[in-house]
């Protein structure tokens, strides 16, 4: 493990959120979708189930999609940002099976407040821990997916959106029959 439970757990959902709209597609296109999404996801606390709520989620996936591939200075700026937006407090919590974890933001906060804070805590971690190296693109030439490299050697280049790493795999394999 390289960082802590919860942390991995945020930076995952960061992971699924900003593929929300890999390669073109739109996977919360509804409420209905946020709604899957969130169960996925184990997100709780308040919902208003509204346009509003997914247009903020956009906006939201669209921030963390920039931080992404931000230099870490940006990253700091960012993070700071959607922490001082959300009025962060953390404090730890325990519920629905969790053991004890960070919440900073109220079960009545607005989804995209929580969601926000969410991820700018796991990504506090990644920045305190110089650890940016592991938010990558997918390797693949046809996806713009991004990667979570929790490896130990360092090794994820392929997003889990789709097929990337099995088709980079087929085509190498195919690349060295050709040559032999």
């Amino acid at each position: 493990m390289i960082f802590a439970p919860d942390t991995e757990v945020a930076l995952r959902s960061v992971v699924s959120l900003i593929n929300t709209a890999a390669n073109g597609e739109e996977q919360l296109a509804t409420v209905a979708d946020l709604d899957r999404f969130l169960a996925a996801e184990n997100f709780s606390g308040s919902r208003t189930r509204d346009a509003a709520e997914l247009a903020s989620v956009h906006r939201l996936r669209a921030r963390l999609a920039a931080l992404w591939l931000a230099d870490e200075d940006t990253a700091v700026d960012t993070v700071n940002r959607l922490l001082r937006d959300a009025k962060a407090l953390p404090q730890l919590m325990k519920h629905d099976g969790w053991d004890w974890h960070l919440h900073a933001t109220t079960p009545e906060a607005p989804l995209a407040d929580r969601m926000s804070t969410e991820a700018a805590m796991g990504l506090v971690d990644v920045i305190r821990s110089k650890e940016m190296d592991r938010m990558l693109v997918c390797a693949a030439d046809d996806c713009d997916a991004v990667v979570l490299d929790l490896s130990r050697n360092r090794s994820k280049r392929y997003c889990d959106t789709g097929n990337c790493a099995n088709r980079a795999h087929v085509a190498a394999y195919r690349a060295r029959k050709a040559a032999s």
